[in-house]
């Protein structure tokens, strides 16, 4: 991990923390799994203002592009729940990638348990949408 732990924007942290509490039933065992080892990581994350983030860690309305191997590539952005849409690859962030994403860097591998098994996903360009309203004043 290049900065040794997670790191949250402090807002988007207290965000995530209510997604977590009113997603801790969900019936689907690998996005519980998955939402279960993200709980545990933001026990150690860095938590940040907003003018202390770093642009190459992966929050809300990142774009992201990502390899597992030779395997495949993506590029996707994580976005809040009601705002997915795969058809834009918009990815949820209580998705089992969007939950083994948020928070790392550049060039980290995370090893995560995703429905198709355990991958390990390179971290290949971290992009912070530009010209969209930045999170912190979303809520």
């Amino acid at each position: 991990m290049k900065h040794g732990s997670l790191v949250l924007e402090k807002k988007e942290y207290v965000y995530i923390k209510s997604l977590l509490n009113v997603s801790e039933h969900t019936e689907e065992g690998k996005v519980q799994t998955s939402l279960d080892k993200f709980a545990e990581e933001l026990k150690s994350a860095k938590i940040l203002d907003e003018e202390q983030m770093l642009d190459d860690v992966i929050r809300l309305n990142t774009v992201v592009t990502i390899a597992s191997g030779d395997v495949w590539e993506k590029t996707i952005q994580l976005v809040k729940p009601t705002e997915k849409d795969l058809k834009q690859n918009k990815v949820s962030i209580l998705t089992p990638i969007g939950i083994a994403l948020f928070g790392y860097a550049l060039n980290d591998v995370v090893h995560w348990d995703l429905p198709g098994g355990r991958k390990e996903v390179k971290i290949l360009k971290v992009t912070q949408k530009e010209g969209e309203e930045s999170f912190s004043t979303l809520i």
